[in-house]
């Protein structure tokens, strides 16, 4: 028999569910906030004392609110933390378990894809999921199988929040590693994210493709494109982690593929690079041609990282006539920043193949050479049109060949 102890433990019980049934929506409110504020960070067994070994009830109650409420807002966010305190529960697999059966990864996913609903109520679903993936490997392909790679990506390009974009980050990276079946799913959505307008979903997106390099095994060569695309952001964080990338992907099959995009992107079309909006505003705004002179400075940095990281690769960029395209970037008058760095760049390949060095001294002229030489970053600063002309038009042809024999 019980004891008058637990028999009034189970009558408060009842008494708590009986109200939670019969209350509306402000009175559940309030014993949602009393629910997170008592039992934040507690574990199965210290739940399950709490409801008397029937905290499931509770959450029963608790999933079956959000199944019918998730797609109106209604405490939603109070709601998620709830069941959060039973998914988090430490030995509370069972909690899990139980969340699941109901439905719940698919309703976590389907409340990142509604709009109208605030970015905090998706990041505290993004948390969820996230408790979800970190229960192992079987949970992380239940979320993948649930179309969850692409709803989160497309939460990641869409957020307004710079701390779900992170959360997010986080739990791809998760579903990225010990989940075989998927890493490669993870890593394509990740590539699509780079497409998208957010700077700081293309930043996180480029640091875990980074990251998932040693999982991946052979990268895709739908990578390439949407990479070397990256280098026309006007963000610097953005640039940075994308010639980071880069500096990874030497490693892979990809490598030939990225030195030749890159060493095209030196040589843009000429064409005007500035124009008006519209006719009311007339605000001047960054058209493609600008875009392009911004690629076009960050491939030559991007060059000059990777010829000094490798001498092979710095072989394979002479083969692909990269000292003429950064002859083009350094006579570009309309961009000092691609003057800048491929000059940096240049100076590298000038002093580490004498060879280099013979055909920029022919092409340049003894007296340009001399003040090239004397002052790499600042040289362009002083340059006619004239002579920037001729850079931009020149022909320096090395022979494919010729790196190999030097080297």
């Amino acid at each position: 028999m019980m004891s008058v102890k637990e028999q009034e433990a189970i009558r408060k019980l009842m008494v708590f569910l009986q109200e939670w049934d019969s209350a509306h929506k402000v009175a559940r409110s309030r014993i949602l906030d009393n629910f997170i504020e008592s039992n934040n960070g507690k574990t199965e067994p210290e739940l399950e004392l709490e409801f008397s070994q029937g905290a499931s009830l509770f959450l029963a109650r608790l999933t079956a609110w959000l199944r019918m409420t998730y797609m109106y807002n209604t405490c939603l966010n109070k709601l998620l933390k709830s069941i959060g305190i039973f998914l988090s529960a430490a030995s509370g697999c069972r909690y899990l378990i139980e969340f699941l059966e109901i439905g719940g990864v698919l309703i976590l996913l389907e409340i990142l894809g509604l709009n109208h609903l605030k970015e905090e109520d998706k990041r505290e679903s993004v948390k969820l999921l996230q408790l979800v993936a970190d229960a192992g490997r079987k949970y992380k392909e239940l979320i993948c199988e649930s179309y969850g790679v692409r709803s989160l990506t497309e939460f990641l390009a869409t957020s307004n929040s710079a701390e779900a974009q992170e959360d997010v980050q986080v739990l791809l990276d998760s579903l990225g590693r010990s989940n075989p079946k998927y890493q490669n799913q993870v890593y394509k959505g990740l590539i699509a994210v780079l497409l998208c307008a957010s700077p700081r979903a293309q930043q996180l997106a480029l640091q875990t493709l980074r990251g998932m390099q040693d999982v991946v095994g052979d990268v895709p060569s739908v990578l390439v494109e949407p990479v070397l695309g990256v280098l026309c952001s006007v963000h610097l964080e953005v640039q940075y982690e994308a010639v980071q990338l880069l500096k990874a992907l030497m490693a892979h099959e990809v490598r030939p593929a990225l030195l030749k995009g890159l060493v095209a992107l030196l040589t843009p079309p000429r064409k005007k690079a500035f124009t008006f909006c519209d006719e009311t505003t007339k605000a001047l705004c960054l058209r493609e041609p600008v875009l392009m002179y911004i690629q076009q400075a960050a491939a030559a940095k991007a060059i000059g990282v990777l010829a000094k990281e490798s001498a092979e690769v710095a072989e394979e960029l002479i083969q692909l006539k990269v000292v003429h395209g950064l002859m083009v970037a350094v006579g570009n008058l309309d961009h000092l920043a691609s003057q800048r760095h491929a000059s940096i760049s240049l100076e590298y390949f000038v002093h580490t193949f004498p060879f280099v060095e013979e055909y920029v001294k022919k092409a340049l002229g003894h007296t340009l050479f001399q003040h090239f030489m004397d002052s790499p970053e600042t040289w362009y600063t002083k340059m006619d049109p004239v002579q920037a002309e001729e850079l931009a038009s020149n022909i320096v042809d090395i022979p494919r060949d010729m790196a190999r024999m030097q080297s």
